[in-house]
């Protein structure tokens, strides 16, 4: 198989500023499954080269890989900061088969607070082109106001900030809250999931997971879990070479192909 190709291209342009999309293009003719990754950082900081470890695998797999710039404050906050994604999701899809990828082949991926955004994206599409085919979050910070609170608790000031600077405040966390939004009954897409992230995650408790695992196949979703023994929220960046970041990487490709490519 030929070498993975990496570019970055716009996604979108307008009088503020360009966003740059980075792919990582496999070898071979395709058709391949694509990735739209979101990357984390407390909703304020990271870029598109954040999860290029996980990024380079799933493109030797033969996936193709679609890492997103988005606008964070001070430029743009929640909801905003989705309609970038809503744009690198279109673009995507329309421009699928330009680099061997096939439109109905487009999922998310995100980690920690990219892991939430991809959820959102995924469960509030802003139009049919904006559909995501199925979503994957690493350690997502699935609820953000109970991330609030515990920050709160634990007197974490650099994340508290963050919230603020994005969020604004607990109402806005309330509504762009996957779990509450399934509790409140709102009526949201359930694209085909799978939520991995650690059984000692000090920032997303496992219980608050499971709660919403089980509600969203109530509400007629399909969704997956795995719990990583002994990680905490930061595994991957602490421990980028062991078992657990390995097995993170693992279910995230075994997971693309199971929903594309051997379907």
């Amino acid at each position: 198989m030929a070498a993975t190709i990496v570019e970055d291209v716009p996604y979108h342009q307008d009088q503020e500023m360009t966003l740059l999309a980075r792919l990582y293009r496999p070898g071979g003719t395709g058709p391949f499954p694509i990735v739209i990754d979101l990357h984390g950082g407390a909703w304020t900081s990271g870029d598109r080269t954040q999860n290029v470890a996980i990024a380079s695998v799933l493109a030797d797999a033969g996936i193709l890989v679609v890492s997103l710039d988005f606008r964070m404050p001070p430029v743009r906050r929640y909801p905003e900061t989705l309609a970038d994604i809503d744009l690198g999701i279109r673009w995507t899809r329309k421009h699928a088969a330009d680099y061997g990828g096939r439109p109905d082949w487009v999922g998310g991926f995100g980690t920690s607070s990219g892991g939430h955004l991809v959820l959102l994206a995924g469960m509030r599409p802003r139009s049919p082109d904006a559909r995501l085919a199925f979503v994957i979050s690493g350690w997502g910070v699935l609820d953000p106001l109970l991330r609030y609170r515990l920050a709160k608790e634990a007197g974490a000031q650099n994340f508290i900030t963050a919230h603020h600077a994005f969020w604004g405040d607990e109402a806005a966390m309330s509504d762009g809250s996957p779990p509450l939004m399934l509790e409140r009954g709102e009526k949201v897409a359930l694209p085909p999931a799978l939520i991995f992230q650690g059984d000692a995650d000090e920032w997303v408790p496992q219980g608050m997971t499971k709660k919403f695992v089980a509600a969203y196949r109530q509400a007629g979703g399909e969704i997956e879990l795995e719990l990583l023994p002994g990680a905490k929220h930061s595994f991957f960046r602490d421990d980028p070479g062991g078992p657990n970041a390995k097995k993170a990487i693992a279910l995230t490709r075994d997971y693309v192909l199971k929903r594309t490519v051997r379907r």
